[in-house]
């Protein structure tokens, strides 16, 4: 390939460089052909999601169309690759057939789709590589004022190779100018480019027919539901043996999204739950070992082989560099130090604490139990040992020591909880209600159980209160939603993440099909899925509900309502929640953590408006400096409001942060809850006391019927 030997390079240029034409000549030969076994096993899983799966769904043309953009999208999420005369032959030859094909086991179209997508993925990727050797001039102007569109509205396919490749020209102008300003110079940047690239054109070397298969099956399954997906032999064998290894991680649960691997949340007392910093929706661009290990770029690789990077024998560490959730662009990455460790049972499990608080008059003393997962120890309980550890267990000894301090109310902090064991989410409400259904399950057949019952006299009696947010899912839902439906108590915080379905694995004749069969709804008809359960008193969360949370999946199960179940209805909140909510809204308008909080969320609402990247570097360059201006500004406000001494630089507040995540590792492993400087449980129990002091007002007939 030819020098280029201005600096500058010239838009005009771009397309003879890449040196990219529209004709198809694979760079190495595609050789692969779909097995007989892949072809029965395609036909099994469309009858077993046909006859198996909760959602009635009909493999149609419709069913087709949409497989095809879905493998097409698993292939090419940024749409970097294929071109729009790709994508309008497949969708004349296979949006209305792939269904008819995949049928009769024929997948012929897969593997037409895919080695089109090798064919231009070779193609380009071999040509960047050799655009950005060591020995090239290839070089970027960022006085310019480019722009980089990021919204999905905005991103189509090229109608052309010479438009492909100016595209690509901004795609690596950008990739360069992020990396620049996260302190590499230009050709550090152009080296991790390099590599990148290198590691993209291995991985796409490397796929063979299983891996292509169960990215098309997936195409399908993935329609049905985001829970439903089909596991090669292969992926069983390799999760099967991580399994067995009980190899150690950070405690995170991961998703891919476009190029990158999106943290989805984090594992109660897990080791980055421990330790703070990383958040639901960062996203991973970078995996480090140890302190001084080199960083490898991650982007565009596999969930596998990222969490492959991640994972690790304990007391090791694990750098990550993610691009925060809260960024406006990927200009703005930050480093993570994470020691690994395997989550252990005692290290999940409930702790209690107590706040006082005043409402002016009285002080009240407010018991606080934190139940950060739904445990159960399987193996000790069907020994039958009468010790065997779980949450309701835990939670009955923190209630008879609370009891014996003689608390006002009850505050139960379910926030990061992502679920566990249905039993124990079950026998932990019977603790709170008298005899009664807790959670309804509608099968496949549309057969309803019930089975799921408090069976016992509550053994806590008095006011209590419920603190969620969008991390709190699954069977933290169902003791949620119970306690709200059986106006048992107030569900205050955020809305909950919306996981009400139930799956199973299911053998297929090659491989097993975790497939979603049943769904959760609460005892007052209402589904937990999708919709989550929606609190009586909303706090603000600066985890972005599109981001995360069930309804963050295109193809999620619905909510929905079936027929309610004869409960109680313990109190009569009606009566006095729209006072309650008032209090509430007041004291929010001047407390200085709510007022940090909603200028937060405004500046987050207005990131996310933005719809292009500048691509000019001393725009972006002033876009940090005031990005970093408005953060410490607000961190002072709130500061200042609170009698506190305010930063002087951004550094100092760094620091503090930083001391504040090693203060907080070392109090996670500490018996009691640590309930100080938490402004949303303490909130939480102002309106507890609130609920409390309005009871009070009422006449008792109009109070409750739990006694």
């Amino acid at each position: 390939m030819r020098k280029i030997t201005r600096r500058i390079l010239s838009p005009i240029l771009i397309g003879s460089l890449f040196g990219l034409t529209s004709q198809l000549s694979l760079a190495k030969n595609v050789d692969f052909n779909f097995t007989q076994d892949q072809e029965h096993t395609a036909v099994d899983i469309i009858d077993k999601l046909s006859t198996r799966h909760y959602r009635n769904q009909p493999l149609d043309d419709e069913l087709s169309e949409q497989m095809l953009n879905k493998f097409i999208e698993s292939l090419d999420p940024s749409k970097a690759f294929f071109l729009q005369s790709d994508i309008d032959r497949f969708e004349e030859k296979y949006a209305t057939t792939l269904d008819d094909t995949l049928k009769q086991g024929d997948l012929a179209p897969g593997h037409d789709i895919f080695t089109t997508y090798y064919a231009r993925a070779h193609e380009r990727l071999s040509t960047i590589i050799e655009l950005l050797d060591e020995d090239s001039n290839y070089q970027f102007d960022f006085t310019k004022d480019d722009y980089l569109p990021i919204t999905p509205e905005d991103q189509r396919w090229a109608e052309s190779v010479t438009e492909a490749n100016r595209k690509w020209h901004m795609r690596m102008k950008a990739s360069v100018l992020s990396l620049k300003l996260s302190d590499e110079t230009v050709e550090e940047a152009k080296s991790t480019l390099l590599r990148r690239y290198k590691n993209q054109l291995t991985r796409l070397e490397q796929q063979d027919a299983d891996d292509v298969f169960e990215t098309l099956i997936n195409a399908l399954t993935l329609l049905y539901d985001p829970h439903t997906s089909y596991l090669s032999p292969r992926t069983l064998e390799n999760f099967n043996i991580s399994m067995s290894l009980s190899l150690e991680g950070i405690g995170a649960v991961l998703q891919t999204e476009d190029e990158y691997t999106k943290v989805v949340r984090l594992i109660s007392a897990g080791p980055a739950s421990k330790q703070g910093a990383l958040k639901p929706a960062d996203k991973i661009v970078a995996v480090g070992q140890g302190d001084e290990g080199e960083m490898v770029d991650v982007v565009g690789w596999r969930l596998d082989e990222v969490v492959k990077l991640i994972r690790g024998p304990k007391k090791t560490t694990v750098r990550l560099k993610v691009i925060p959730a809260d960024a406006a662009n990927g200009s703005i990455t930050q480093e993570i130090r994470i020691s690994r460790a395997k989550v252990k049972l005692e290290e999940q499990a409930a702790k209690k604490g107590i706040i006082e608080l005043t409402d002016g008059e009285d002080v009240f003393k407010i018991g606080v139990i934190n139940v950060p997962a739904f445990y159960i120890d399987f193996e000790a309980y069907r020994r039958r040992d009468p010790n065997f550890k779980s949450t309701t267990g835990d939670v009955i000894k923190l209630l008879r020591e609370l009891q014996q301090e003689n608390i006002d109310g009850l505050v139960i902090d379910l926030r990061n909880n992502g679920g566990g064991s249905l039993q124990e989410a079950t026998t932990l409400t019977d603790l709170f209600i008298d005899q009664g259904p807790v959670v309804q399950i509608r099968q496949t057949s549309q057969t309803i159980s019930r089975n799921y019952r408090s069976r016992r006299r509550a053994m806590y009696r008095g006011p209590m209160v419920v603190l969620t947010n969008r991390l709190s899912a699954s069977a933290s839902e169902i003791f949620a939603g119970a306690i709200q439906d059986y106006q048992r108590g107030l569900v205050v915080g955020a809305q909950s993440f919306g996981k009400g379905t139930v799956q199973s694995l299911t053998p297929v004749h090659s491989g097993q099909l975790k497939i979603t069969e049943s769904k959760f709804y609460r005892v007052s008809g209402d589904s937990t899925q999708h919709r989550g359960v929606i609190p009586d008193v909303a706090f603000p969360f600066l985890v972005d509900a599109e981001e995360v949370g069930e309804s963050s999946y295109d193809t999620a199960l619905p909510w929905d309502q079936i027929h309610p179940v004869p409960h109680e209805a313990y109190y009569n909140f009606d009566q006095i929640l729209a006072e309650i909510v008032d209090k509430h809204e007041s004291r929010k308008a001047v407390d200085p953590d709510f007022i940090f909080l909603d200028k937060q969320l405004a500046k987050i609402k207005e990131n996310k408006a933005k719809k292009a990247i500048s691509l000019n570097e001393q725009r972006r360059l002033d876009e940090l400096e005031s990005r970093e201006a408005n953060a410490l500004g607000l961190e002072n406000e709130r500061r200042q409001a609170k009698g506190l001494d305010a930063f002087s630089t951004v550094e100092d507040w760094e620091k503090d942060r930083s001391d504040r995540v090693t203060e907080a590792t070392e109090e996670a492993s500490q018996k009691d809850l640590n309930t100080d400087d938490d402004a949303l449980l303490a909130e939480a129990g102002y309106i507890l006391i609130d609920t409390i002091n309005l009871l009070n007002k009422l006449p008792p007939d109009q109070v409750a019927n739990f006694k």
